[in-house]
């Protein structure tokens, strides 16, 4: 299963090469010490100066390349860097409400870490019954029905994926013996998730991202890249190509003994997944075309544009602002891709240790310090995705 980060970063090789040849510093080489290039330019970090940046300079840290000045905010600029001027980020901590690295202060922290158990037993039970419904909805209502449903699993997927992500940060239930069983059976091994190895590589993305143990350095390096480039990769997920090479990888684990055990968890899980959609449904392609296909294709590009949106092009620091994005939510984002409030990634970072509920509450807690600023915030997912596709070569 080591091997699905191996093939990720193989298969953006061809990434890596074109990026490479772009004007801009990649995370990696925003690293303390790093002076870059020599020839200073105009660029732009963050949503507030993409209409100006033509006029402004360069802070030290971000001297990077010369480029063409643009001619207007989105369509014809280069963004070089997404991560925020640090000028634009206050220091305001510790306060009376919040410690030094943001955390709350012990006399508030127990309320903001309160595990809902009661919520996450209804949210584990209402991903599984809008689950199984869709598939009974889509063999029940033509052809129409049947690609509308399709779609929709994209949604499904990402719901089982957080609620996953809460099992690892042991945050789903409060006793350790049901956090680990429901999040292994119930959530993580039918949405295809390693989830014993993914808690251990995203406990080291909590630690130090873009340190040399981050695990998703191919989903957050690159960027700004071109549009071209976006589109490129988004292409090879819609098709399966990225579903595919995992896919195989978990096939194969089943003929190697040290993955055996825990790969053959999962397909127990999906057999049973299986058989619970045809009987359900009556069809025994059910499971293939309803959960199966949209884990290849779909799920694929909506995990890359949210890994964008949480990472996406910024560096390696012990301020979470330079190493998180932070982005208004908005009630279609959080159907498609950000549900169970992940979308205040921001939040997640700077204390890991707080449930899905109370992440709007903590995050209005950091808003409210100065900590979180709207010089650092994204109106929405376009404009940062808009941003991260600003870049070009000369």
């Amino acid at each position: 299963f080591v091997e699905l980060i191996g093939d990720e970063r193989q298969s953006d090789s061809r990434t890596t090469a074109r990026t490479s040849r772009l004007s801009f510093t990649s995370p990696r080489d925003r690293r303390p010490g790093f002076k870059g290039p020599k020839t200073p330019v105009t660029v732009a970090g963050q949503r507030r100066n993409l209409t100006d940046f033509a006029d402004r300079e360069v802070p030290e840290p971000y001297t990077t390349h010369s480029c063409r000045a643009p001619s207007s905010a989105y369509d014809t600029s280069m963004v070089m860097t997404l991560t925020p001027d640090p000028q634009m980020l206050p220091r305001v901590l510790p306060t009376e409400r919040l410690l030094v690295n943001g955390f709350a202060i012990p006399e508030i922290r127990a309320r903001y870490r309160k595990i809902p158990n009661f919520r996450n037993v209804r949210a584990v039970v209402m991903v599984w019954f809008w689950t199984l419904s869709l598939m009974w909805l889509g063999t029940h209502s033509g052809v129409v029905g049947l690609i509308v449903v399709v779609i929709l699993m994209g949604p499904m997927h990402a719901r089982f994926a957080i609620l996953m992500h809460e099992a690892a940060h042991k945050l789903l239930f409060t006793k350790k013996q049901w956090n680990d069983s429901v999040g292994r059976w119930i959530i993580a091994y039918p949405a295809f998730v390693p989830i014993e190895l993914y808690r251990r590589g995203h406990f080291a993305h909590h630690k130090d991202e873009f340190g040399p143990d981050e695990p998703d350095i191919p989903f957050y390096d690159g960027y700004p890249c071109g549009p071209e480039d976006l589109r490129r990769r988004l292409l090879r997920d819609a098709i399966g190509i990225s579903g595919w090479k995992n896919f195989r990888v978990l096939v194969s684990a089943l003929t190697k003994k040290n993955s055996r055990p825990l790969a053959g968890r999962i397909w127990l899980s999906q057999l049973a997944m299986a058989a619970l959609a045809w009987a359900i449904t009556g069809r025994w392609w059910a499971w293939i075309v309803f959960w199966w296909l949209p884990w290849m294709t779909q799920w694929r590009v909506l995990n890359r544009l949210r890994a964008i949106a949480e990472h996406g092009g910024m560096q390696r620091s012990d301020d979470r602002r330079l190493t998180t994005h932070h982005v208004r939510q908005s009630l279609i984002a959080r159907f498609w891709f950000v549900p169970y409030h992940t979308g205040w990634h921001l939040a997640h970072h700077v204390d890991m240790g707080v449930p899905w509920t109370q992440l709007p509450a903590f995050q209005r807690e950091l808003e409210d310090a100065g900590y979180i600023t709207r010089d650092i915030t994204f109106r929405n997912y376009r404009e940062l995705w808009r941003a991260a596709t600003a870049g070009t070569g000369e």
